[in-house]
């Protein structure tokens, strides 16, 4: 009879419990829907105010002032320029982390909208335009109605959440630190710990409505390098007395290409390996006798990372021997593979599905684009989805790339993205409350 009893009470809790989370779903949606007006506002006074990586100081002042507003714990500076809203919730549970990037790119925008960027900023060393060209002026203001949000439910919160601004996603300028890696060593996933962290980035070629996520390796880890060939100078006219640093690297630049082809297994996993400068030369009459060269290496795969890693030193430094000259290979982990959890990515599946329909989340294949949420991933759970930002009926192909001066995202989608990160919190939150 206690058994039963004891059955009947957790049932009851259960079903209390699904009906309260419900309650708040609803208070979310309506919340989202009311703030769309003020989100697309917050989104278009950034694109029309860009700030590059690491000088986003203006953004940071009014994402400050406005967390501040809602009752929160803020913290600025961190990692430059980066802002920390904590919001404790009413009841104890997990610390869910909810990110936006904040930077700009060095490009000057073309596109014919009201609130076109007309800034122009200083790029190592260079005078640019600038433009939130890859859409993290939607991810600053949707983050910011998120936090409005939960900070009207705060205390039927089964936990804390921490809404983190970073700076710098698209890299430091030369000399610099910056960016999530930043972050995580000034201790932004500490105090309070932090549990999971959940991250979103709007799509130029994803329809409005749409989610797409993929569990794993999402996004690829991104690598320079850099080779450094020495030869022999000699007179054009007599290329026989001297080592031709031109050639060596034309063979390196084809023997690199077989790394990809016939070493990584890409049933598997994808991987590139791509060569993107060469400087040599001062005269179209000398050999010279050093070239430089540089490239990116992206992988989805740590062991295929490594790999590749070995392969470029022994390829390059070979067959430099074999042409007589020396090489120096230099690589440079830039960006960790962007791996999505996959206990955490099939748990929290559903509560996507929920918010954006069934027919409406769908799994994609990897992207070989590189995002540093993936120094937040490596030392906690995290899941990285993305949000439709292209207009309804349009086709894909002819929508302008990210980071391109054309880049264009419509705003339809901003009141899905600010439901999915509120639901994914509470829904996370719920299933690890402490009971």
């Amino acid at each position: 009879m206690k058994k039963i009893i004891l059955f009947a009470g957790l049932c009851s809790f259960s079903f209390f419990a699904t009906a309260q989370n419900s309650v708040l779903k609803a208070t979310v949606a309506q919340k989202a829907a009311s703030l769309e007006s003020k989100v697309s506002t917050w989104r278009r006074d950034f694109h029309q105010n860009p700030e590059l990586g690491n000088r986003e100081f203006k953004t940071a002042e009014k994402i400050a002032i406005h967390l501040r507003s809602l009752g929160m714990e803020v913290q600025t500076g961190v990692a430059k320029t980066g802002v920390v809203g904590i919001l404790k919730g009413g009841k104890p549970g997990p610390v869910v982390a909810l990110r936006a990037d904040m930077d700009a790119l060095p490009v000057t925008e073309r596109v014919a909208i009201p609130f076109a960027s007309k800034a122009m900023g200083e790029y190592n060393g260079q005078e640019v335009g600038v433009m939130h060209a890859c859409g993290h002026d939607s991810h600053i203001a949707m983050l910011m109605g998120t936090a409005e949000i939960l900070a009207a439910i705060k205390s039927e919160l089964k936990g804390t959440v921490k809404f983190i601004f970073q700076p710098a996603e698209e890299g430091a300028p030369d000399g610099e630190e910056g960016g999530a890696a930043l972050m995580v060593k000034e201790g932004v996933l500490e105090n309070p710990k932090v549990d999971v962290i959940f991250g979103l980035h709007i799509s130029a070629d994803t329809e409005v409505g749409k989610i797409n996520y993929r569990p794993k390796g999402a996004m690829a880890s991104s690598d320079w390098f850099k080779i450094k060939i020495k030869g022999k100078q000699s007179h054009g006219a007599s290329p026989w007395q001297s080592v031709d640093p031109i050639v060596a690297a034309s063979q390196i630049i084809l023997g690199l290409q077989t790394i990809v082809s016939r070493n990584v297994d890409l049933t598997e996993s994808a991987a590139v390996v791509s060569v993107g400068k060469i400087t040599s030369g001062v005269r179209s009459n000398i050999i010279p006798e050093e070239l430089e060269m540089a490239g990116t290496i992206r992988t989805l795969d740590k062991q295929v990372q490594e790999m590749i890693h070995n392969r470029l030193k022994q390829i390059t430094t070979n067959i430099a021997e074999s042409a007589g000259a020396t090489a120096e290979v230099i690589i440079t982990k830039q960006t960790l593979i962007t791996y999505n959890d996959p206990i955490l990515t099939e748990k929290m599946l559903p509560t996507l599905e929920t918010v954006a329909g069934k027919n409406n989340v769908v799994l994609t294949p990897a992207a070989t684009g590189a995002e540093d949420f993936s120094y937040y991933q490596d030392k906690v759970p995290g899941l990285f989805f993305f949000l439709g930002g292209m207009p309804k009926g349009k086709n894909p192909a002819e929508t302008a790339s990210h980071h391109t001066p054309d880049f264009y995202i419509d705003e339809g989608s901003f009141v899905l993205g600010m439901k999915a990160m509120s639901d994914l919190t509470i829904d996370y939150m719920e299933m690890n409350a402490k009971k």
